[in-house]
Formats: structure tokens, C-alpha cells, sequence
């Protein structure tokens, strides 16, 4: 029996396997969608004529990596490539281009967040690295666990672990390059206290049962609704769980999917969602029943047989965006209600990564290009892509380039990219076209 803090919605889906990461990375657009073509045809972007960077192998063909202390010296170079982007001359005022590029071979870059000035970036090696102007600012080392996700909420980091952790680092006050591990999600008082009630249990797998308020599959997706107060969790084992942050206490437990979930984002208007392998979005919201309040499943926006793999939110337009395996990315507009808005194409592989500011939304994709789309209106046009990574691109993150945010003047974003091949990126992207 799941407890009555806990909420349980069940998709209209047929149970599906999870998609292999392998399986992900070697996907075809030629994969079938429910999503018909001719339903919305001024509303479909197609970049078919710029140039992709053709798959490789798979991105586990790895040598092992030998863990180090992550305050021993860095192993991070710039790379001494020719930088394509220039910010003293005119001509290139509305260029895309690298900025730099840090390579390490400890370990593939999993997750990555940004916040005034400073890059955080996880790996499969445990270490969290912070990062300013380029240089390494500042490092620790989580116990266990590939980092899969991370958040900032002020002076704290929220990262999200293979091993089915969400752990919380602090700032120091006295010193910024400290980060100082002050809690994990469980907190340990109550997971035992849990566990002395057998209707806290609920059963994961065949014979297998476990307490509702921990996830026992990997922490895939983290997202903040700081307005709340509250964090939200995606994980492997098909549910979503929600945390308030004043105390780090458990909310809800809600099974929301019929496969993993791949990724989870605060919306508007007090809106969720969620994408998993099961091939679905889902949008819930939180309502008050009775004394409590609880995440409610409002509609399932997607429902196909290719898993969805990311998902961004443009919160000023109400867009939501959702890359799936297939390499296609489909969007939902609010008018009076959310509809559907189009197909966007610009990939040969799986669609890994989304980030969306302004009014631009980079893709990343398994067939190791970046896609820069700009909003104009209902429509989307491919700007540009990006290349320059050997593996597939796993995670983005923007900011905007405060020099340039000048009245009157073109728009720009510093996004990094995170990739299989053990390197970060820094890219300068406007939000005209070249």
C-alpha cells in the first residue's frame, strides 16, 4: 500500500522498455511519430540542408577512468583550436561560434548549470567542478554516484546521483571555493522512521519492496519551483517526487509514467511536466484536496512509441519543448489551452539535451551537432548549428552575456555544452540570424 502522502496516476500507455542509452545514440528520424506533418504546415521548421556531423560509435567505447581527488591540479586544458568567434569586430557581431574548450579525460559530462558567472559541471567520475572565467574556481567530490543532474538555488546545489540520491551542498560563507555536502534527500531521520511502518513500503520490482519517500533507481532530472519552495525529482524507477526545501521533507511520491523518466521541468501558470521512455509528456499541477495539496495529472500532451529524452520550457512565450529519440522536436503553445504547435527537424540522431532563452532553443543531439532555433511568432528557423564535439551533446545551459545586453542591440547567450567525449564547450549564440 502506498501512504496517503503519496499520489499514484497510471498512464493510458502500454508499458514500454526502456531505451539503452546505446539504443538512443544509434536512433533514425526515419523512426515513426504520431505527430502528422500536414496538420501544421506553416508551423514546421526543417533543417535538412545544413550539414550534420555523421554518428559514431557508441559512446561507451571508453578506457577506464582512474578516479583522483578533486582537489588535486586539474587535468582541464583550453583547447588550442582556432576560435571562429570574434566580439571586436562589426562583421562578426551576429556570428555563432566557440568561444573555448575544456577537455579532461576524467570522466563524461552528464550534467551541467549555471549561475552568476560560475559553471557547474557533473560527471560519471563523482566530481562536481565549479568553474569562473574559464578557469577552475572550485571542486568536491560526492561518496557515490554519477552525477545525472544539477540545480542552484542561491548558496545551494542540489545534484542528482545514480545511486538514487539527491544530496545538498552549500556554499561557504566564509570562502566561496568551499562547498560543504549539509544534507540528502532522504534525510537519514526519515527514511528510518519510514521504515518502521510496513505501509510506508511499496513494492518496485517482483518481490521487491521500498520506502515511498526514496527513489531506488537513479535520479535522472532535478527541477526548482523556488516561488513553492519546492524540488522536484525524476527518476529511473518511474516516479516523480516532490521535496520542500525548508525542511527537506518528502511530499509526494507520484507514479507518474510507465517507463523511466528522462526529465522534468517547473512550467508555467503552476504547470509540470515530465518526459519518459514510455514515449509520453505528461503536465500535472499541484491542488489543494481537502488539507493537502497534491500534483494532479491534467494531460499527456505526447503519447509515441519513441522515447522523450529532454524537455525546456520557454516561460515568457509558454512554450513547452520536448526532444525525443526519434532526433524530432515537437512544441505546445498556450492560447486558451495548450495545443500543439509543430515538428521541429534538425537532427540525424537522438535529441539528448534541450535549453531555451530568449527567444532561442538549442537542441543537442547524439549526432554530436547543436541546433540553434529562434522562435519568431508560431514558426521556428534553424539560425545555425554548432559543431565541434566528438561524442554525442548530453547537456546544455544558458546565461546571457551581460557585456553585450546593451539597449537596442543584438541579444546574446554564453551556452556550454556538455558531451560524451569528456568536454565542456563555450559557445557565443545571437539571436539574429548570421
Amino acid at each position: 500500500m502506498i501512504a496517503d502522502t503519496t499520489t499514484t496516476t497510471r498512464s493510458n500507455s502500454s508499458s514500454l522498455p526502456r531505451m539503452k542509452l546505446s539504443n538512443l545514440l544509434s536512433s533514425s528520424t526515419n523512426r515513426s511519430s504520431n505527430v502528422d506533418d500536414h496538420d501544421h504546415p506553416s508551423r514546421i521548421s526543417n533543417a535538412s540542408d545544413i550539414n550534420h556531423s555523421s554518428a559514431a560509435s557508441t559512446p561507451y567505447m571508453m578506457s577506464p577512468y582512474n578516479a583522483n581527488s578533486p582537489f588535486a591540479r586539474s587535468p582541464w586544458f583550453h583547447s588550442s583550436m582556432v576560435i571562429p568567434y570574434s566580439t571586436t569586430t562589426d562583421e562578426n557581431f551576429h556570428s555563432n561560434g566557440l568561444i573555448g574548450s575544456l577537455v579532461r579525460e576524467e570522466g563524461h559530462i552528464y550534467s551541467l548549470a549555471a549561475s552568476e558567472n560560475l559553471l557547474y559541471t557533473g560527471s560519471d567520475s563523482k566530481n562536481i567542478r565549479v568553474w569562473k572565467n574559464q578557469k577552475e574556481f572550485a571542486a568536491f567530490k560526492s561518496a557515490s554516484g554519477l552525477v545525472k543532474a544539477i540545480v542552484i538555488s542561491g548558496q545551494r546545489i542540489y545534484t542528482g546521483h545514480q545511486d538514487g540520491k539527491i544530496r545538498i551542498w552549500k556554499v561557504s560563507s566564509s570562502n566561496p571555493t568551499v562547498h560543504k555536502r549539509v544534507g540528502t534527500l532522504p534525510r537519514l531521520k526519515d527514511y528510518i522512521k519510514s521504515s518502521i511502518n510496513r505501509n510506508n513500503y511499496v513494492e518496485v520490482r517482483r518481490n521487491r519492496s521500498s520506502v515511498w519517500i526514496k527513489h531506488f533507481d537513479a535520479v535522472s532530472c532535478l527541477s526548482l519551483d523556488e516561488d513553492q519552495g519546492l524540488l522536484y525529482s525524476g527518476s529511473w524507477d518511474k516516479t516523480l517526487k516532490v521535496w520542500r526545501i525548508s525542511d527537506s521533507k518528502c511530499l509526494e511520491s507520484i507514479a507518474a509514467h510507465d517507463d523511466a523518466i528522462n526529465s522534468v521541468v517547473n512550467g508555467f501558470d503552476g504547470l509540470i511536466f515530465t518526459g519518459s521512455a514510455d514515449g509520453t509528456v505528461k503536465m500535472w499541477r499541484r491542488e489543494l484536496q481537502g488539507k493537502r495539496a497534491r500534483h494532479v495529472h491534467l494531460q499527456t500532451l505526447l503519447k509515441q512509441e519513441s522515447a522523450v529524452t529532454a524537455l525546456a520550457v520557454n516561460q515568457t512565450a509558454s512554450v513547452i519543448y520536448s526532444g525525443s529519440s526519434d532526433g524530432l522536436i515537437n512544441f505546445w503553445e498556450k492560447g486558451k489551452h495548450l495545443s500543439h504547435g509543430g515538428v521541429l527537424r534538425g537532427h540525424k540522431l537522438a535529441v539528448l539535451c534541450l535549453a531555451a532563452a530568449g527567444s532561442l532553443v538549442l537542441s543537442g543531439s547524439a549526432d554530436k551537432s547543436i541546433c540553434v532555433w529562434k522562435r519568431e511568432g508560431g514558426t521556428h528557423k534553424c539560425l545555425s548549428q554548432l559543431n565541434g564535439h566528438m561524442g554525442p551533446v548530453k547537456c546544455l545551459a544558458m546565461e546571457a552575456d551581460q557585456e553585450h545586453q546593451e539597449d537596442g542591440c543584438d541579444r546574446r547567450w554564453i551556452v556550454y555544452s556538455g558531451s560524451l567525449d569528456k568536454s565542456v564547450k563555450m559557445w557565443m549564440v545571437s539571436e539574429e540570424r548570421n
